[in-house]
């Protein structure tokens, strides 16, 4: 359940359609799922995690929230120093060679508000995330994870992700990840990894930790939303790819970016209980 303190910021959250149409054959056997996140089990306001900067720069309410901590700097001013200490982090990793850094938000906002406590910043993390990107389940949740935990089928998780990222399953499913069926050992949170996706190295590392259970790429499926970002690494690991294109905030086709342009996904999935289906089918 939402915390009673957090509630006022969730309301009506209903995905946008898109033109594509559903293709669901699922081509061979499947023994491993992998998903995304944002814009692909949840819907994402600002379409993903990390993409809310204009967003918070029109966000009115941002004020009462910095006075709500006890936060003495005005709102345009911590918005700046915050991207800019997201974009100093980010150039300070790809110096030592990570090709897509990610950071840690809490410390993120330790470094800009100068809380020093853990708990208090994690606290401010959370509530300036769900203010600017509003968040919800994605219709038919619910079925597909007990599609999954019905199937015979290893499932796990390769997404761009903070700390707060888990919380979002307690909120909406009152369940952890290893209650709806999730295999600890697959779940890849950018965060944790200091690298975000489309770095492949988070996908070589799930191939990796699946080929120790003899389960091969080929019947691994990668579910996600996003052409460049999800269905790329993905196919270059190996896996079959299925895109999400249930909500058009958050689906990304990539049409000008040359990495994609010659790249299709192997499923097409425009709402979740097609892939619930195909599962209990099977």
């Amino acid at each position: 359940m939402i915390p009673e303190h957090l509630a006022d910021y969730f309301g009506p959250l209903e995905p946008i359609p898109t033109d594509l149409e559903p293709v669901l054959s699922a081509g061979g056997k499947i023994e491993a799922i992998l998903f995304d996140i944002y814009g692909t089990l949840f819907i994402s306001g600002s379409g993903d995690i990390g993409l809310a900067q204009s967003r918070a720069r029109k966000n009115v309410k941002l004020g009462t929230l910095l006075k709500k901590f006890n936060i003495g700097i005005p709102p345009d001013v911590i918005r700046e120093r915050f991207f800019t200490e997201i974009q100093a982090s980010h150039e300070k990793s790809m110096k030592i060679g990570i090709d897509f850094p990610e950071v840690e938000i809490d410390k993120i906002w330790q470094a800009v508000t100068g809380i020093n406590d853990r708990e208090q910043v994690r606290n401010f993390s959370i509530e300036y995330e769900i203010l600017v990107n509003p968040v919800g389940p994605m219709p038919h949740l619910s079925d597909l994870m007990e599609a999954c935990r019905s199937a015979p089928v290893v499932t796990g998780i390769i997404s761009n992700a903070q700390f707060f990222t888990p919380l979002l399953f307690h909120w909406f499913l009152d369940s952890d990840l290893i209650e709806l069926g999730f295999s600890r050992e697959l779940l890849f949170f950018s965060w944790q990894w200091g690298m975000a996706k489309p770095s492949i190295k988070l996908f070589k590392e799930a191939a990796g930790r699946l080929s120790c259970r003899g389960i091969e790429p080929g019947n691994v499926i990668y579910i996600g939303n996003d052409m460049l970002n999800d269905i790329l690494p993905a196919r270059t690991t190996g896996f079959r790819t299925a895109l999400f294109a249930g909500d058009k905030r958050s689906l990304r086709m990539r049409s000008g970016d040359p990495r994609c342009s010659d790249l299709k996904p192997d499923m097409i999935i425009t709402d979740l209980i097609q892939f619930a289906k195909l599962l209990n089918f099977r």
